[in-house]
């Protein structure tokens, strides 16, 4: 079976491969599918989730016990912050200083951070841990986070930039929809996200998970 680490490598150069596409540059200073996002802004967002993970790579493993991936999520701000709140416009004024130099720019180093990754991760141990927004989590967790970022984030980019949503693998598919399916269940109910994908006439208005 291919790890997560593996899959993450694969979402991350599917990202470097949406960020080089001439169309996400023609659309640059254009304002995104994401409320208050430029393209850029979102661009560089998508970019900072491969970059993110060099940085924790490079950092000292912290001496603390792991979360629980769901449990990351439900103690992150951003989680349930509302568009005009202070962690949401950092994340996007951290999005716009990613990309402050350009498309090809913002790309060539997120592709540059993908090949040093390739090397650094298989010699991880499996038990590594990474101090990610005040928490920490096991490489693999925060791997999984990423994966779930840049799936995400390539569908809003696309669709910003007029391009067809790139398509992912089950490998890297299944574990991110498996993340959202039980983040949708933290935030709505059992009942909920089961009859929003079995029952159409008593499915709720939505179940989105983020």
């Amino acid at each position: 079976m291919i790890s997560i680490r593996e899959a993450y490598l694969e979402a991350a150069a599917s990202a470097v491969a949406l960020l080089r596409d001439p169309a996400v540059a023609a659309a640059w200073d254009r304002p995104s599918a994401l409320k208050e996002f430029s393209v850029h802004g979102l661009a560089g967002h998508l970019g900072a989730q491969v970059l993110r993970v060099s940085q924790l790579l490079e950092s000292e493993t912290p001496n603390a016990e792991p979360l629980p991936v769901a449990e990351f999520f439900a103690r992150a701000a951003a989680f349930d912050a509302d568009v005009d709140s202070e962690v949401s416009v950092r994340i996007r004024r951290n999005g716009e200083s990613a990309a402050a130099d350009g498309a090809r720019a913002l790309a060539g180093e997120v592709e540059s951070a993908l090949a040093q990754q390739r090397a650094a991760l298989p010699a991880e141990p499996a038990d590594r841990v990474v101090s990610a927004v005040g928490t920490v989590l096991l490489l693999d967790d925060f791997l999984l986070t990423r994966m779930l970022e840049i799936v995400v984030h390539s569908d809003d980019l696309a669709v910003s930039a007029d391009i067809s949503t790139p398509p992912f693998p089950p490998r890297v598919f299944e574990p991110v929809l498996d993340l959202l399916s039980r983040l949708a269940v933290a935030r709505h109910g059992q009942p909920a996200v089961l009859r929003a994908l079995s029952r159409a006439e008593r499915a709720p208005g939505t179940i989105a998970a983020i």
